[in-house]
C-alpha cells in the first residue's frame, strides 16, 4: 500500500491508528491533523483543513491509496449549538463526503469510515443485540449525521468505484479516553463510593482502543471488507457493576459500590436533568460482532481485562 491518510491524527482513535501503521513497514501513513505537531517515526505530517464541504484535501491526498477517516464533530453531553443537527451534518456528512469525493478523484482505492453504534440506536432490550444488518435507527443528531454520512459514502462508492468500509464502534476505552469511562475510572481509583452496586442486569458492549485499531487496519486491506458495514466490540459484554469491579481490579483497588436500586438512580438522575447519563449507566447496549468475525476472520486480539489494564495505566502513575 503506497500511503494511508488518517484524519484526526491527534485524536484518541486517529492517533492510535497512526502509531500502529507507523510500526508496519508495508505502509506509509500520512497523519492528517489541523495543526503542526510531532508524529511517530515513519509517518508523514499533513496539516489538513477543518471539516466542511469547502475543505481542500488535495495536498494531504497526494500519493494516498486509502483513507481512515477518524475526524468528526463528536457527540457531546451538553450541546450548546443553536441547531446541533445542522452542525453535525456540516462536519460529519458534508465534510466527510467532500473528503471522500476528493479521495476518489485522487485515485484512492478504499475509504474506511469510523462511524458509530449510534447509527443502530441508543439501547437494546435485555437479550437482544444490534447487528450489522439492522436498519439504521439513530435517535440523536450525532447518530443521524453518522447514518447519513454512511449512506452518502456508499452512494459515492457505487458512483466512483472507490471501496467503502464503515466501522461502528460502541464506547471506546483505552489510555487517554475521556467521557464517562475516564470519570468512573478516576472515581474508582480515588476510592469514591459509587451507587452502582446493584446495576447487575444490564449488559454493555465496549471496545478497547487496541481492538478497534486492529479492526480498522484489517479493514484497510482485507478483500472481503469492501463495501460493507462492520460492528466493533471486545466480544464480551459487561454489566455496569462488573465493569467497575474489573476497572478496580485493573488498578489494584477495591471498588466501593453501594447497592442502590436502578429505579431510584433513574428517578434521581431525571430529577436533576441527567437522564441521558443514567441511560448510559443503567440500560443495555449490546452488539453482535459475529458478522465481523466471520467475514474478516477477525478476533479481538486483546482481552477486556488486559484492555482495562492498559486503559488505566496512566491513572496509576
Amino acid at each position: 500500500m503506497k500511503g494511508v491518510l488518517i484524519t484526526g491524527a491527534t485524536g484518541f482513535v486517529g492517533g492510535a491508528v497512526v502509531e500502529r501503521l507507523a510500526e508496519d513497514g508495508r505502509r506509509v501513513p500520512v497523519a492528517g491533523c489541523r495543526r503542526s505537531g510531532s508524529v511517530p517515526a515513519g509517518a508523514e505530517l499533513a496539516v489538513t483543513p477543518s471539516l466542511g464541504p469547502e475543505a481542500e484535501w488535495s495536498g494531504a491526498l497526494r500519493g494516498v491509496e486509502a483513507v481512515v477517516h477518524a475526524a468528526a464533530r463528536v457527540h457531546v453531553m451538553d450541546e450548546d449549538a443553536a441547531d446541533p443537527l445542522a452542525e453535525y451534518r456540516r462536519a460529519n456528512v458534508e465534510g466527510t463526503l467532500a473528503l471522500a469525493r476528493q479521495a476518489a478523484q485522487a485515485g484512492a482505492r478504499r475509504f474506511v469510515f469510523v462511524s458509530s453504534i449510534k447509527v443502530n440506536g441508543e439501547q437494546t432490550s435485555l437479550g437482544s443485540v444490534f447487528s450489522a444488518a439492522d436498519a439504521p435507527a439513530p435517535e440523536d443528531p450525532y447518530g443521524v449525521s453518522k447514518a447519513e454520512a454512511e449512506a452518502a459514502l456508499f452512494a459515492l462508492g457505487r458512483e466512483t468505484g472507490m471501496e467503502i468500509v464503515a466501522v461502528r464502534p460502541p464506547l471506546v476505552y483505552g489510555p487517554g479516553a475521556g467521557g464517562n469511562f475516564a470519570r468512573m475510572a478516576r472515581w474508582v481509583g480515588k476510592g469514591v463510593p459509587l451507587p452502582l452496586g446493584a446495576v447487575t442486569r444490564n449488559r454493555r458492549s465496549l471496545v478497547g482502543l487496541d481492538n478497534l485499531v486492529d479492526l480498522l487496519v484489517t479493514c484497510l486491506e482485507h478483500p472481503a471488507a469492501a463495501n460493507r458495514v462492520f460492528l466493533a466490540g471486545d466480544g464480551e459484554d459487561l454489566s455496569t457493576t462488573d465493569l467497575l469491579r474489573r476497572v478496580a481490579a485493573a488498578m489494584d483497588r477495591r471498588a466501593r459500590l453501594l447497592p442502590v436500586p436502578p429505579v431510584l438512580l433513574r428517578a434521581a438522575a431525571g430529577a436533576v436533568g441527567r437522564g441521558e447519563m443514567a441511560r448510559r449507566l443503567l440500560d443495555s447496549l449490546q452488539v453482535d460482532i459475529s458478522h465481523t468475525r466471520e467475514t474478516l476472520g477477525w478476533e479481538p486480539p486483546v482481552s477486556v481485562d488486559e484492555g482495562l489494564r492498559r486503559a488505566v495505566a496512566p491513572l496509576r502513575r
